[in-house]
């Protein structure tokens, strides 16, 4: 069944590739589960390819993608979704180097915003970041301090760098030191 045809459609060339992808389209035995158990919280940034980062293919993990690579209400409630009914036992946050979330303050992202598009965008939390490791240490507790997550949950974050695809661990011992610093 094909699509029809709608004049001056910004989405034709979607639609068109997607009548080639059927062509050669062959289901698979794959199943909403995560087979490799993991979870990778990660950026909207088109260049990052987070699957073949870390050596997986489709059905291996789950994805979860938003501005920055932040630990929100939204990701939370869908790690629980992944951690209690798809197969989740790990979750790696990796935010990544020249992240436009990282590039200001809070305040300098609305103002980007208004400049460029005239919308005046403060009602919202844009949660950029100044220190990338800082706010993946926060996100990382987040995850790990939530009571409905699990204690056996494997957390990890690492920082992907975009110009050499090297992933940078978070040490653990940048949480200890955070904690003793914190009490």
């Amino acid at each position: 069944m094909s699509t029809p045809r709608i004049p001056n459609d910004p989405f034709e060339d979607i639609f068109r590739a997607n009548g080639e992808y059927v062509l050669e389209f062959k289901s698979s035995d794959l199943t909403g589960q995560a087979k490799k158990g993991l979870a990778i919280v990660t950026c909207m940034d088109s260049r990052i390819d987070p699957l073949r980062i870390v050596g997986m293919s489709a059905g291996d993990a789950k994805i979860l993608r938003n501005a920055g690579a932040r630990v929100t209400e939204d990701v939370l409630r869908t790690l629980l979704l992944a951690v209690h009914l798809l197969g989740v036992n790990r979750v790696l946050v990796m935010p990544h180097t020249d992240c436009r979330m990282a590039s200001g303050t809070e305040e300098e992202i609305h103002q980007a915003i208004w400049k460029s598009a005239g919308v005046d965008t403060r009602a919202f939390e844009m949660r950029t970041v100044l220190d990338q490791r800082a706010a993946a240490i926060t996100d990382l507790t987040r995850i790990r301090s939530f009571p409905l997550m699990p204690k056996t949950l494997e957390v990890r974050g690492a920082i992907y760098d975009v110009h050499t695809g090297q992933l940078t661990q978070i040490a653990e011992e940048d949480f200890q030191d955070r904690a003793a610093n914190e009490n």
